[in-house]
């Protein structure tokens, strides 16, 4: 059950906030808890830089976006309402700004965008790790594809693409990405097929 801002603001100062839903320890920071506040941070910074790394392609840029992500929450703390999972809200302040971000630097995404494969800055790790039992000519192949992977995704309509990395990367359903982009469930999984037909007729001669 949500708590509600009353409540918040006579709950012990000391707390294990992992016992409490996000939307809970928001309401915290909402009625002053600083310590809800951090433990947000460090709960979702590190997927919130993957995923913005995913998108804008420069780990300095994600981390930049990440601050400024983290910024907005806590300037909107007070007027916060506990209507939709706090991931939602937190990812469609991402998104916004990944897209506004991805306006601004056009050609200069299109000239040095990320693999979506290689090393997430937030995790030392990829997607999809390598077998090592593949040959050379197999490895080359398989990074032809990925570089391919990578062009025709970052080369998606802004929605299009947002909702690939949120459905692909960071493993969110159609609910979570129709709330984050403010759309239907119906609408969000048009959205994602278009996306990954246009995908698959790009990439047919890699399959």
């Amino acid at each position: 059950m949500t708590i509600s801002r009353a409540q918040a603001s006579v709950l012990p100062a000391t707390v294990d906030y992992s016992t409490l839903q996000d939307a809970d320890v928001m309401l915290r920071v909402r009625a002053g808890d600083e310590g809800a506040f951090t433990y947000l941070v460090e709960k979702f910074r590190r997927p919130l830089i993957g995923f913005l790394y995913r998108s804008s392609g420069n780990s300095a840029v994600a981390e930049e976006l990440a601050q400024e992500v983290f910024l907005r929450v806590y300037r909107a703390r007070t007027s916060y309402e506990a209507d939709a999972k706090f991931t939602t809200w937190l990812y469609r302040i991402a998104t916004n700004l990944a897209m506004n971000h991805a306006r601004d630097t056009r050609s200069e995404r299109a000239a040095h965008a990320a693999s979506l494969d290689e090393p997430d800055p937030s995790t030392g790790e990829t997607h999809d790790a390598a077998d090592p039992r593949i040959t050379v000519e197999q490895s080359l192949v398989r990074d032809e594809r990925m570089a391919a992977i990578k062009k025709y995704v970052m080369a998606l309509p802004e929605r299009q693409r947002m909702a690939v990395l949120m459905h692909k990367y960071q493993e969110m359903d159609y609910r979570q990405i129709a709330g984050v982009l403010r759309l239907s469930e119906s609408a969000t999984k048009s959205l994602l097929f278009r996306a990954y037909e246009t995908l698959r007729e790009q990439l047919k001669d890699f399959v």
